[in-house]
């Protein structure tokens, strides 16, 4: 019988196991959705200030600013941005590979604790890290990018803002993705992968004449700023949804997977304690049919 009571005791352990991954996929499928739609409403906003910024563009002769001009790279500048906790399959380990993959001198930003925690253990040079909540307010996420834009436009420490995200393409399929933000080296580009991460045909080309007040030039500087930071806070929007999407995902297979074991190890039990039953039968007759004879 101690065989019967050892597979009883992973019995209790497997169906207790398989209670708190169900808990916890309830739990990411209901954040799950909340951040699919904001993901998913902030792309179509994103490409429409990304078209109203190739217009302007396209209307000002010799406009310098600090985003848009190219320079040596001496250390990329990657904002990492990484879920807080595990148990969301390989979401992170995909992320970090990209990491890895980089050869060249770089320094990182990271938004999430799981990526600052390996970049320390692996003695990257972060300059900074910051944390969001679930709900992701764009004034969680504005001081990481102001910290960027600052130590870019210094030109002291980094020479390129770019972004390590995962992003959400459905709740079954997240993509490891790296992206460059800064510096803007092509308008038309930039907008037509815009247009193309929401799902929008490509630029077309507006032949109106449009009159801007207070000029042009003013207005591109300005939206310059606000477009960086719309697009680093969709990128992070599109990691929420791609976390709670892994996550719920990798619960819901545990779940699954709990349950074809308890499934197996109550055959497995049941196997046993025909066995033993069996054997007390055999015994008992055996002894009769000694006394008998």
């Amino acid at each position: 019988m101690a065989n019967t009571r050892d597979i009883r005791r992973r019995i209790k352990s497997v169906k207790g196991t398989a209670q708190i991954t169900k808990a916890m996929q309830l739990v990411a499928a209901s954040k799950m959705k909340r951040a699919q739609n904001a993901a998913l409403m902030g792309r179509p906003y994103a490409s429409l200030l990304a078209e109203i910024l190739a217009s302007l563009g396209d209307q000002v002769v010799d406009f310098r600013h600090p985003f848009l001009e190219e320079r040596p790279v001496r250390h990329r500048g990657i904002l990492l941005v990484t879920s807080d906790k595990g148990l969301c399959g390989a979401l992170v380990s995909n992320l970090l590979r990209q990491v890895v993959e980089i050869k060249e001198p770089a320094r990182y930003v990271a938004i999430g604790r799981k990526g600052s925690q390996f970049l320390s253990r692996t003695q990257r040079d972060m300059l900074a890290d910051f944390s969001v909540s679930d709900q992701v307010r764009f004034a969680e996420v504005r001081p990481a990018m102001e910290f960027m834009i600052n130590e870019f436009v210094e030109k002291q420490s980094i020479d390129t803002i770019e972004i390590i995200f995962p992003r959400f393409v459905n709740t079954l399929v997240q993509e490891s993705r790296l992206v460059k933000i800064l510096p803007i080296t092509d308008l038309a580009a930039m907008v037509n992968r815009q247009l193309k991460e929401a799902g929008l045909s490509g630029l077309v080309e507006d032949q109106r004449e449009i009159q801007f007040e207070p000029g042009p030039e003013i207005i591109l500087g300005e939206l310059l700023h606000l477009y960086i930071k719309q697009e680093v806070y969709q990128r992070v929007l599109e990691a929420k949804a791609s976390e709670h999407s892994a996550r719920m995902v990798a619960m819901k297979t545990a779940t699954d997977n709990a349950g074809n074991l308890v499934d197996d190890l109550t055959l497995v039990y049941n196997k046993a304690r025909q066995a033993s039953i069996t054997q007390e039968i055999l015994e008992i007759s055996a002894a009769q049919i000694a006394q008998a004879g």
